[in-house]
């Protein structure tokens, strides 16, 4: 008889996780989830960054499959390179959060992903990228920023902690959108209700796979979500503290193959 899979359903967050800080996967890692893929388990990458950032990053993973992308407004198939599922932020309740915002904290900087398996990240005066790597076009004004539909907007503030200005944007933004934290210098606005738990939540229903058969990696207040649905949550060594406090396990960091570790012993 063939013992069952600790886990059908391997959810992973991207930087800060699966990547190094260098946006390299370790070859640790990329064995781990091999292993695990050859033992019957599927592997769903969940991030932040929209569909156009992450194909890259399939394509050294050798995923042809599902992939949940921009906060979990996007399902992706690498394979047919198409969006599933997708859902924008209105361009009105976008500017009107960002007045709200704006008439607590004074002047942010913001920037936006634009939707759709081709769409740009569009950056206005004064907006610094949090990760240089990734492409980026600027723009003249902010005006420029909805040019074209919109999966979120991004903000920084030249004061404010990131922490301080998720914090003020929950206050303010109420219904409007849903706010989040994804990493160093990202706060983020979504379309309200959409969450990493929502994107995750499509994704495995069409694989067939519940939250039960789930493990997730993450290492921001963004993943909380998906910590919340999925059976099982492991936080990277270098989480933020919010996500280590709901987390069921907390493991190395991302540089130091936190995620291969755990597969390790659940896919010897």
């Amino acid at each position: 008889m063939v013992a069952p899979l600790p886990y059908s359903l391997i959810a992973t967050d991207l930087d800060g996780t699966l990547l190094r800080a260098d946006d390299t996967l370790s070859d640790r890692s990329l064995a781990a989830l091999a292993r695990a893929g050859r033992a019957g388990a599927r592997h769903l990458v969940v991030t932040g960054r929209p569909a156009p950032r992450v194909r890259p990053l399939l394509d050294d993973l050798g995923s042809t499959g599902l992939s949940v992308c921009g906060q979990g407004a996007q399902v992706y198939d690498a394979g047919a390179h198409r969006l599933l599922w997708s859902v924008t932020l209105d361009r009105e309740l976008a500017e009107t959060a960002l007045g709200k915002i704006e008439a607590e904290v004074g002047q942010v900087y913001a920037a936006v992903d634009q939707d759709g398996v081709d769409g740009l990240t569009l950056v206005e005066p004064g907006y610094l990228m949090p990760h240089p790597t990734l492409p980026a076009l600027r723009v003249g004004r902010r005006d420029d920023l909805w040019c074209a539909p919109i999966s979120k907007v991004l903000l920084r503030h030249h004061t404010l902690s990131d922490d301080e200005l998720a914090a003020t944007a929950r206050a303010v933004v109420g219904s409007l959108a849903t706010v989040t934290m994804s990493g160093p210098g990202t706060v983020e606005l979504q379309p309200c209700g959409v969450t990493k738990a929502t994107g995750l939540a499509l994704a495995a229903d069409h694989l067939g796979l519940s939250p039960e058969q789930a493990i997730a990696f993450g290492d921001m207040p963004n993943d909380i979500p998906m910590f919340d649905w999925a059976a099982y949550g492991v936080a990277m060594a270098n989480a933020h503290p919010e996500l280590k406090a709901v987390a069921d396990r907390i493991t190395l960091s991302n540089e130091d193959d936190g995620i291969a570790v755990v597969l390790e012993g659940l896919f010897p």
